[in-house]
């Protein structure tokens, strides 16, 4: 039987062929739909929405270690937090097998930064997969899970954005239990790494890399494709799709185990073609290596080291290879004359009563990551800095004890604040900071398509569990002055954030209202325009909410739109705005 998946989907179905019973993750795009899926075969195994990646990554290395085939999942920035756990398991190895599912973001669509992750692989010294199609998704977990219980080792799939979201047809299979009974064995020298063990394990580290490198030459996810000799291209991923329909007569040598490197393969494919082209996204990783083996090659000289490769991009590529005038890029055609629609706050949504509220104040305001992020767009303009996860509330209370002289605000969501906001805020209170911090919590993980979180009282296998309270971890890190708002009160609102910022001790703020697309219902009903009375002032727009319109000057309520939160209601000098009657 065949179905029609993404290759997110594909993961979720191969993990569950594979057997595996424990399944982990923090939702993050373009990973957070393995999960999603794999929920629906709760019946066979356990899977969790983790506080963070690093948590995620240690549960499941837990459940390898008792002999259960697990996978974590997570985008290549998730794999920065997880990063201190996997250099040490690398040592250590995996009993049941170990599956790390990383999606990298090429071209950045939902991320801060572009980052490769088979350097991770490198520098774990681990194996690293690269499926191309949602077959090979399945296909390569189920390869992954058998090497990572045959060489001990935990292993990387690396998906990219192209890959995690497209679709094609893969042959679904029966599940396969892996082959170790659960049940942890005690061996300290090798589950404790320690400097006198530790030592032992760095060398078993080198020898299990030399037998990964004999695998990766015979792994049937690297495969010759002898055609034209003139040109060879050695590619990997998503782009060896671009690379079939772009030069379909050329010679390609496809890494599906891109990590070790096959040499013995590179070298009888580079002496078979005359000229040879590597293709691949971001770093020059398989070209650097080519290179470092004095194999002549060209790969960065014409391929963008930046950005998603396309069909487009690699028509450019073609034309420089071939001397030809570059061709131009257009638009999709259908999509060539559609206007711009850059990401805003929802109509309706809670966190724009605190950002315009902080619009009114002279104060400098570090952000997080999270849908509240767009409190940076105009009109609202209210955040000045982006870092990482928990950044907003750390940078905050950095400035302030570097001597800014303006004050200082974190806005973190509750997600963000469960993830890694906990430390920062402990930290402000046992250093004596004097920051407000913000926690705009919308009951859900909402940037990334409304994940349950420690806060929401949900578990991702839909089971009730405990409703953790931000207030109550305010309080026990030793934040004294903590206030709970409804951020649709702009008075109230308003009101608190000036006491926080009078005070000379840290603050917290919790501004809580659920995020109208999890609730699916508007606050109230929608709001109308007098423009008998409306000056034209343009103060509500200064809240930057989609449903309010101004395309020939006077500004209108889009009724379908609206959500009934009534800030604009609030902010109107002249009381021209009102309940619409029925």
């Amino acid at each position: 039987m065949k179905e029609l998946l993404s290759g997110n989907e594909s993961i979720a179905r191969g993990a569950w062929e594979a057997g595996v019973k424990v399944a982990t993750g923090y939702p993050g795009t373009p990973s957070t739909e393995i999960l999603e899926n794999i929920v629906q075969y709760k019946k066979d195994l356990y899977c969790e929405w983790s506080p963070n990646e690093k948590v995620a990554f240690e549960v499941a290395v837990g459940a390898s270690l008792t002999g259960a085939r697990c996978i974590t999942t997570m985008k290549h920035v998730g794999l920065n937090v997880a990063a201190d756990p996997l250099m040490t398991f690398a040592y250590v190895g995996a009993v049941g097998g170990f599956v790390a599912c990383v999606a990298d973001d090429p071209g950045m669509h939902s991320s801060q930064n572009e980052q490769d992750t088979r350097q991770y692989a490198k520098f774990a010294k681990i194996p690293v997969f690269e499926p191309a199609d949602s077959q090979e998704c399945v296909d390569f977990m189920r390869m992954a899970m058998d090497i990572s219980e045959k060489y001990t080792t935990p292993v990387i799939l690396r998906t990219t954005t192209r890959v995690s979201h497209s679709r094609s047809m893969v042959e679904m299979k029966d599940r396969t239990p892996g082959e170790h009974k659960i049940g942890f064995e005690k061996n300290p020298p090798r589950f404790v790494p320690i400097p006198a063990w530790a030592r032992q394990m760095r060398v078993r580290l080198e020898d299990r890399l030399e037998k990964l490198k004999e695998a990766s030459e015979t792994s049937p996810a690297n495969r010759l494709e002898w055609r034209d000799k003139e040109l060879g291209i050695i590619t990997h991923s998503i782009t060896y799709q671009y690379v079939r329909d772009t030069f379909p007569e050329a010679s390609v040598l496809k890494l599906g185990m891109s990590f070790p490197f096959p040499d013995k393969l590179i070298r009888e494919f580079a002496g078979g073609v005359k000229r040879l082209l590597v293709v691949e996204e971001l770093d020059e990783f398989i070209e650097e290596h080519v290179k470092a083996m004095g194999i002549t090659c060209e790969g960065k000289n014409l391929v963008p080291r930046i950005g998603e490769l396309s069909p487009n991009a690699m028509e450019v590529i073609k034309a420089k290879m071939e001397g030809r005038e570059l061709p131009e890029v257009k638009p999709v055609a259908e999509a060539s004359d559609l206007p711009a629609r850059p990401p805003v706050l929802c109509a309706g949504c809670p966190h724009r009563g605190m950002f315009y509220a902080l619009a009114q104040e002279d104060v400098i305001v570090t952000g997080d990551i999270g849908c509240y992020s767009l409190g940076v767009m105009p009109p609202l303009g209210r955040m000045d800095t982006i870092l990482c996860m928990g950044g907003g509330i750390t940078l905050a209370h950095g400035m302030d004890k570097a001597g800014e002289p303006k004050k200082v605000v974190g806005i973190v969501g509750d997600s963000t604040f469960f993830h890694s906001g906990i430390t920062g805020l402990l930290n402000i209170a046992y250093n004596k900071g004097a920051s407000t911090i913000i926690v705009v919590d919308n009951r859900i993980t909402a940037m990334t398509g409304h994940q349950e979180n420690p806060g929401s009282g949900l578990t991702l296998m839909g089971d009730t569990t405990v409703e953790a309270s931000i207030e109550e971890i305010g309080k026990a890190c030793g934040i004294k002055k903590i206030y709970t708002i409804n951020p649709y009160d702009q008075e109230k609102t308003s009101q608190v954030l000036k006491d926080c910022l009078a005070s000379d001790e840290p603050t917290l703020i919790v501004s809580r209202a659920p995020c109208l697309l999890y609730e699916k219902k508007p606050v109230g009903p929608p709001l109308v325009i007098d423009k008998d009375i409306c000056v034209e002032c343009g103060q509500c727009l200064e809240l930057g909410c989609p449903a309010l319109e101004a395309a020939e000057g006077s500004p209108s309520i889009n009724e379908f739109l609206c959500g009934g939160c009534n800030l604009c209601l609030q902010v109107c000098q002249v009381e021209a705005i009102h309940v619409k009657e029925d």
